[in-house]
């Protein structure tokens, strides 16, 4: 099983820092930034499973920013903050926050939060691009979001099937990243790939059609993207 990517988003360093060492010692993959910029470099780097988002980001605001978030995607946001009013807590709830949680808390307060907020959001949702308006690069190859389209290093469009190219789409969004037979079949939403021998099938066709290297077999754990993903602007 991968890890749950969290992302936090608070602009106190030194916060920052004990928060993250906290949840990585609970077996967290931690990112942090301290700013608007910083959060939204993170989420198009890679995949996020769940955001900490601080109200007061000096210059930014966190529930604009959390509503500039959900307006592009899904990803589960615990907003943090040392105003705890009711209407102050509205405010988060109103742009989309998943859960809020006042400062000073408990850390396994927050840990218990936390993961009562992955359950209920689940794996599939944070394996699969939602935003549909990126080019991603990958080895010397070209998927463009907005229209399916893959393309090789020589130039040739390559076609894929809608389930090569949805399997396509949970890989760019996870690279090098380890995933469980079980990740991927939940990602794809696709009860025909509800089963381990499916999944391989399906692997093995978009292999046929890529270069076979950028999918490696991870001995009993699933798969892997091994190349990088770069997200061109859009």
């Amino acid at each position: 099983m991968s890890l749950h990517r969290l992302l936090v988003v608070e602009d106190d360093v030194e916060m920052a820092a004990m928060l993250a060492a906290y949840l990585q010692r609970q077996g967290f993959y931690v990112t942090r930034t301290g700013d608007r910029a910083g959060a939204l470099a993170a989420l198009k780097a890679g995949r996020v499973d769940l955001i900490l988002l601080d109200v007061s980001l000096g210059a930014d605001d966190g529930v604009a920013l959390c509503a500039e978030i959900r307006q592009a995607q899904d990803v589960p946001i615990i907003m943090v903050s040392a105003l705890s009013a009711d209407h102050q807590r509205m405010a988060g709830y109103q742009v989309g926050a998943d859960d809020y949680i006042a400062k000073p808390f408990n850390p396994d307060l927050l840990l218990a939060r936390i993961r009562a907020v992955l359950r209920r959001a689940g794996r599939a949702p944070s394996l699969t691009h939602r935003r549909r308006d990126s080019v991603l690069r990958f080895a010397g190859w070209c998927y463009d979001a907005r229209r399916d389209e893959v393309t090789a290093p020589g130039g040739w469009q390559v076609s894929l099937s809608g389930r090569e190219t949805a399997l396509l789409r949970v890989f760019l969004a996870n690279p090098l990243i380890p995933l469980t037979r079980e990740e991927i079949a939940a990602a794809l939403d696709d009860d025909e790939a509800a089963g381990g021998r499916a999944i391989d099938m399906l692997v093995g066709r978009l292999r046929q059609k890529i270069d076979p290297a950028l999918i490696r077999t991870e001995r009993g754990t699933g798969y892997v993207l091994a190349a990088e993903v770069a997200h061109d602007p859009v």
